[in-house]
């Protein structure tokens, strides 16, 4: 296929915006100061830059030396109230990010190139077993093992034409260019502004359930290269080629690169718009994927898959707080579909609706409610389907400090055909610096 070709011709790509951004806008929102709002419950799986770069401001970094760092903590409690695997499971994780961006046209006068690196460090128990849960109700935890020390991202990024053409290459984070149904919408007018969609916590939110176990991403990442192509201020396109081990269950976040035969191909186009008096804020984007190699689950082998995704966010109000200018309320929705006999997922459907600023004059606090149907794979699990809700309310405490109390409730929790209905709380603390 063409695209192929450019992908193996080209090196790797910054995240395409909706916005056509060469650069892509953290889904915690702009983050040159403290003051945030909105962040995504997980922004290690949502964008390449996390944090506020207050460590390296701290430390003595001046932003016009072009040297960024800064970094994102989560961590919570879960308890399974009701049902699930292990009723009455307490479970504690924790997620440390530390990254160091630099911009080397800034630095040595090398135009158009920056570099990122970051380091990932999780402690974290069985949550989403506990629950029973498929999909992830927390979206922290990944397969075992729980407790990991990575180099999460390392990559170079070359930007050909300024605007317009950005390659990037090395270990990065595809879940933040394709399927980022969490990507920010941003304006001039800052009161405008869409930040994170949604701060839900379930693990189909960043990446397409039709996607889990396939998709490099956290805490997983994939080694490989990117294309970002934006043309216009309201379209992009991006192209990626990756090592394709995870879909083999291999940890690609514990071990060195692996070319040999499995390779995860991607390809998005996307476009956003205004509508209405209000110039409401939508974006829209649909993929196309294949997963190269021998693949294998119990008593089935299959050589290579692929599938199709779509998901698209769209502002339905602003200005609904008097108190709070930028207050606002969005939608989202998300579908996913694969024609594979070894990923757990065959469909997916999630759609849900957040609101920012809408309680008294608490203009960086949002609250969001969620709900995840997966169809699941019959040769690996006996229930035909998992179907989640999740509702949550972000506090802003201090400077970039949330606390996100969450409930989440599973009817059909997948990992075995006779658990009970699930009933779980969490709740999460998150910092940026």
């Amino acid at each position: 296929m063409a695209w192929l070709a450019l992908c193996g011709a080209c090196v790797v790509t910054v995240s395409g915006l909706a916005q056509a951004q060469s650069t892509p806008e953290p889904a915690s929102g702009p983050v040159t100061t403290e003051k945030v709002a909105a962040v995504s419950g997980n922004p290690a799986a949502a964008t390449f830059s996390t944090g506020t770069g207050w460590l390296g401001r701290t430390l003595g970094l001046r932003d016009e030396w072009g040297i960024r760092l800064g970094g994102v903590w989560l961590a919570d409690t879960n308890v399974v109230v009701a049902g699930g695997a292990q009723k009455g499971g307490v479970t504690n994780n924790s997620a440390l990010l530390v990254g160091l961006g630099i911009d080397a046209e800034k630095l040595v006068a090398w135009q158009g190139a920056s570099f990122g690196f970051q380091f990932l460090q999780v402690n974290a128990g069985n949550t989403n077993g506990e629950a029973g849960s498929v999909q992830g109700y927390n979206g922290i935890v990944g397969p075992p093992p729980f407790n990991r020390t990575e180099l999460y991202q390392a990559w170079y990024a070359q930007e050909m034409i300024k605007d317009v053409l950005t390659m990037r290459i090395g270990r990065s984070t595809p879940s933040a260019d394709f399927n980022n149904v969490l990507r920010p919408v941003t304006f001039t007018d800052s009161n405008e502004n869409i930040p994170a969609v949604s701060g839900l916590l379930y693990a189909t939110i960043f990446s397409n359930g039709s996607l889990l176990g396939a998709l490099p991403g956290y805490y997983n990442p994939g080694n490989g290269v990117t294309v970002n192509f934006t043309p216009t201020k309201s379209f992009y396109l991006n192209l990626g080629v990756y090592d394709g081990n995870n879909a083999l269950r291999v940890q690609t976040g514990l071990v060195p690169p692996q070319f040999n035969g499995y390779y995860f191909n991607i390809g998005e186009v996307g476009t956003n718009w205004t509508i209405g008096e209000g110039h409401h804020p939508g974006q829209f984007g649909i993929g196309l994927w294949r997963q190269t190699g021998v693949l294998t689950a119990p008593g089935v082998t299959e050589d290579g898959t692929g599938g199709v995704y779509v998901y698209g966010s769209q502002r339905l109000a602003h200005g609904v707080n008097d108190r709070v200018p930028s207050s606002a309320v969005t939608a989202f929705y998300q579908f996913g579909i694969n024609n594979s006999q070894t990923l757990p997922i065959n469909q997916y459907y999630g759609a849900g609706i957040t609101g920012f600023g809408l309680i008294g004059g608490r203009d960086r606090d949002s609250m969001g409610f969620g709900a995840a149907l997966s169809r699941l794979n019959p040769h690996i699990f006996a229930r035909p389907s998992e179907l989640m809700f999740q509702a949550y309310y972000q506090a802003h405490l201090f400077a970039a400090t949330f606390l996100q109390p969450t409930v989440s409730f599973i009817p059909t929790p997948g990992a075995a055909p006779d658990l009970p209905p699930t009933l779980t709380t969490t709740l999460r603390l998150t910092v940026l610096f």
